[in-house]
């Protein structure tokens, strides 16, 4: 009997999620926190974020190679006790005169690896349960996922905020990297012994040369889809407002109010965004699911682009009158996270309805998520200059304005795929592998 008909998925699927998110939020999330704490500009800080966020944009092109492992179990445990080591050498680096080279340096090592950890995570989970138990198990995911993120956007930077008043911010960052380090080893060493086997099926003439080969013609080919470079500028440009906000907003809550910010601690912002704002992002990414079913997505993008940007008012708002409550605040960033989550379904089925259809299917899907990582990137990339130029209030604006391109286009192109040849709608080898 193998391995995989010994464990039950609840052994293993929430704790595979968990430990998928926790990296993923230590860099989008934390380390901009921690960064703030530590007095790095908003602009600088989201340089080097951003730079670092690049790693999920190219994993595609990686994780064909990733099938010569003898296994998908090997992979996945290797970059949870290899991710889990490079935080604590984030803590280790903060230690370093050169402080901050080194926890970018190490930072870009816990990216690397939490990317290519995403690629193996999702393979196990796809080839270990049958497609019964994917859809039984498929709210698990988003759950343990999302799970992380409560705990690093609130928990965390909770103890974060405690620590920075009694021990000092250096000595309450170490802690909490250590901590996020420890549960990477612990989830790596635990998945070691629950994970089924998920064995690489190698043949003779699989190599690297062959999948090199293969990973060109899947290049190619989804550059060849019809009106995909409209398809490109639509994924990127739809993340401009979202990808804006999502980076300087947090920053906004935690700067100084005479520089126009709220003044909140490090833990007052994990009370807000991580408990009440995780929360309203869970329930508005389940109503956008029923919503965009119940009206397709051609007569639902529009709505969908806006819930994800018109609560960036709430934004504009906070930043006028700089409102001390914090039942105020949460209530407006509620608003904002349920919007986002609602709306960002748009996207997830747009790349799976529109873009991933025909050939290589599974693959060209992932393809179109490292474009969505891209949008976020570039546009995350430049919000630290672009708030510094115009300061908080005017920065709101911005972000409002820069949703107006996409809802334009959306009004403008199919929000179907052109039908594809019955045999180009086959499966592809590769599509096991990206």
């Amino acid at each position: 009997m193998d391995n995989n008909q010994i464990r039950n998925p609840k052994l293993w699927v929430p704790t595979l999620y968990l430990a998928q998110g926790l990296p993923f939020f230590a860099v989008a999330i934390v380390a901009n926190q921690m960064l703030k704490s530590m007095g790095v500009p908003n602009d600088e800080l989201n340089h080097w974020t951003a730079l670092i966020g690049f790693a999920w944009v190219f994993k595609p092109l990686w994780s064909p190679f990733l099938e010569l492992a003898p296994s998908k179990k090997l992979v996945v445990t290797f970059f949870q006790v290899f991710g889990g080591l490079c935080l604590g050498g984030v803590a280790l680096a903060l230690q370093a005169p050169f402080w901050f080279a080194a926890s970018m340096a190490m930072l870009a090592l816990v990216g690397i690896s939490a990317a290519t950890h995403d690629i193996a995570c999702d393979g196990l989970y796809i080839t270990s349960l049958d497609e019964k138990g994917q859809a039984q198990y498929a709210g698990w995911t988003g759950t343990f996922f999302n799970a992380a993120k409560f705990f690093t956007t609130g928990a965390l930077l909770l103890l974060a905020g405690h620590f920075e008043k009694t021990l000092g911010v250096v000595p309450a960052w170490t802690i909490c990297f250590c901590i996020l380090g420890a549960m990477m080893i612990v989830l790596g060493l635990y998945n070691g012994w629950a994970l089924p086997l998920a064995k690489n099926e190698v043949s003779a003439d699989t190599n690297a040369a062959a999948i090199a080969r293969t990973l060109r013609e899947v290049i190619v080919e989804f550059f060849k889809k019809p009106g995909i470079w409209v398809s490109i500028v639509f994924i990127i440009l739809f993340r401009a407002g979202e990808a804006q906000v999502q980076s300087i907003g947090p920053l906004f809550l935690r700067e100084a109010r005479n520089l126009g910010g709220l003044g909140l601690s490090t833990a007052e912002v994990g009370a807000v965004y991580g408990t009440v704002g995780t929360v309203a992002f869970l329930i508005g990414s389940i109503a956008g699911g029923y919503f965009t079913s119940w009206l397709s997505l051609k007569r639902a993008i529009l709505w969908l682009i806006l819930a994800v940007n018109l609560p960036n008012l709430a934004f504009y708002l906070l930043s006028y009158f700089q409102p001390t409550d914090l039942t105020i605040i949460g209530a407006a960033l509620s608003a904002e996270m349920f919007g986002y989550g609602f709306g960002f379904v748009g996207l997830i089925l747009y790349m799976m309805q529109v873009v991933a259809p025909g050939k290589y299917q599974t693959a060209h899907y992932a393809f179109a998520t490292g474009i969505m990582q891209l949008g976020f990137v570039l546009f995350k990339l430049f919000s630290g200059d672009i708030q510094i130029a115009l300061g908080y209030q005017h920065f709101f604006i911005w972000v409002m304005l820069s949703a107006i391109p996409v809802a334009v286009l959306s009004q403008l192109i199919p929000m179907t795929a052109r039908p594809q040849p019955k045999e180009e709608a086959q499966p592809a080898p590769l599509e096991q592998v990206v």
